[in-house]
């Protein structure tokens, strides 16, 4: 989910249509002046897919997420990159789209999809690989991408590449990745006599710190989770992993949280909200609503991905080094997700050369494009949160070394986490429809003192198996 987060979620938004620039204002961007008639490529690319696209071609290609004139500073570095490109493609056009909000806005989503109108390179979440495919939307990209093509193949996690995989073929390449973590309020950890050095590892410290916290007084929560816009469900599957327990079965056709493990998450839930008093009265939260809490010293600690700090930073004026992380508590897996780019299906072999070429330069090299973290440093933009980072070997070590240098923030903080890596695991089939139903457990917890925990799972179960019957 993720998106924000952005990660790594579906943080839902009121998002514009999506507006194309104009090819005078691509050009004012530092985009190629080439122009190829309308799309069709030109030139003498060869007819080997595995090839990488040869610089003589002349081919334009629409790509989707170009920032907005709102985020000055990543507008300036795309059009550098964009000018970088060209430098080696010349004749490559690079014509892009943007949003003024988030780059994914679920619902329209799916109606360029159901309208066949994304661009020939469009952003997605992981989940949103089954509804692409159910629209005949991606190219099957496996025989464009080899280590000639993107050179650093080999480094990139392979449990990051199998997200964008069915039935081993390839429809997309990673833009980010997530693992979902505790991020606590590290002042109010201290006011609190906690050590904020050292995050709560199990849900049974989570529940101590958490009277503690909320023991400051004053409206202070000591533990928030959400429970509407399908965010609940998310939080409960963490939740859920977090303790060894599946949403889904193995043959993804049946519930599974309807046992001892998802009595287990239910009940602590219920017992910090209504025992303790640690998780605030103010309940029916969605993403953005923690965040604030948490960004203004009212909420200690909460389920997250690295990046909502950048987000609480960046627009809610929030400091650094009052964050800090830690491995999710139980620390048997975490939930994992993330961004990538598919290539529209039908394109031109060409263009799909051309999308790979520049999906490589942009998200896949390391000391370019969004990996420079000198340049962003230089930029007044965030350099040291955590992830993405689904490097291996010696790119890893490199990039880890390189973030550090640059960094912008304590990364001291994030050291319980990163020194403690949890197993990801990915979201479950019909993530989003399955997460709405969850919503329900959540809300029924966590909005009513005298809940049957037995009848919200019975319920949500049987509601998920005719979701997934239904596959």
């Amino acid at each position: 989910m993720r998106s924000a987060r952005f990660r790594r979620t579906r943080r839902a938004s009121a998002v514009a249509l999506v507006s194309a620039l104009t090819l005078s204002a691509l050009a004012a961007c530092g985009t190629s002046s080439s122009d190829n008639g309308g799309g069709a490529s030109q030139g003498s690319g060869s007819s080997d897919p595995s090839a990488p696209l040869d610089p003589k071609t002349k081919v334009t290609i629409t790509i989707d997420c170009m920032p907005p004139t709102a985020k000055a500073a990543e507008l300036k570095e795309w059009k550098q990159d964009v000018a970088e490109f060209n430098k080696t493609y010349p004749n490559v056009t690079i014509e892009g789209r943007s949003t003024p909000g988030q780059c994914l806005e679920p619902p329209r989503f799916t109606a360029m999809l159901k309208a066949k109108s994304q661009p020939d390179v469009f952003y997605t979440y992981f989940t949103d690989l089954p509804q692409v495919l159910d629209n005949d939307g991606a190219e099957d990209i496996t025989a464009y991408v080899n280590d000639k093509t993107v050179p650093l193949l080999k480094d990139i996690d392979p449990n990051v590449l199998s997200s964008l995989k069915q039935d081993g073929k390839l429809y997309g390449l990673p833009t980010s990745n997530y693992t979902m973590g505790l991020l606590i309020n590290r002042k109010l950890f201290t006011q609190a006599g906690l050590d904020p050095d050292n995050p709560p590892r199990t849900w049974e410290e989570v529940r101590a710190a958490a009277k503690k916290i909320a023991g400051l007084g004053d409206g202070i929560a000591g533990f928030g989770e959400y429970s509407a816009g399908n965010q609940g469900g998310w939080h409960f599957t963490a939740q859920m992993y977090s303790v060894g327990g599946e949403i889904v079965d193995a043959s993804g056709k049946k519930a599974a949280f309807n046992d001892e493990l998802g009595k287990q998450v239910a009940e602590n839930l219920h017992a910090m909200r209504w025992e303790d008093d640690s998780m605030g009265k103010t309940q029916l939260l969605k993403w953005g609503d923690l965040q604030k809490q948490i960004a203004t010293d009212k909420l200690g600690m909460f389920l997250a991905a690295p990046d909502d700090i950048t987000y609480m930073v960046q627009q809610l004026g929030a400091k650094y080094g009052n964050f800090g992380m830690g491995p999710i508590p139980g620390r048997q897996n975490t939930l994992a997700g993330g961004n990538s780019y598919m290539i529209k299906k039908g394109i031109s072999p060409d263009k799909v050369k051309a999308a790979v070429a520049w999906l490589n330069f942009l998200t896949l090299t390391a000391d370019k494009g969004q990996f420079d973290w000198a340049r962003r440093k230089a930029d007044g933009l965030p350099v040291g949160i955590p992830q993405p980072n689904f490097w291996l070997n010696e790119t890893k070590t490199k990039d880890d070394a390189a973030r550090a240098e640059h960094a912008t923030m304590p990364v001291e903080n994030f050291k319980a986490f990163m020194d403690d890596p949890v197993a990801g695991k990915a979201e479950p089939p019909k993530a989003q429809e399955v997460y709405k139903v969850l919503d329900n457990v959540m809300s029924g917890i966590l909005t009513n003192e005298d809940a049957d925990i037995d009848e919200l799972l019975a319920t949500a179960e049987s509601q998920v198996n005719q979701i997934l019957a239904d596959q």
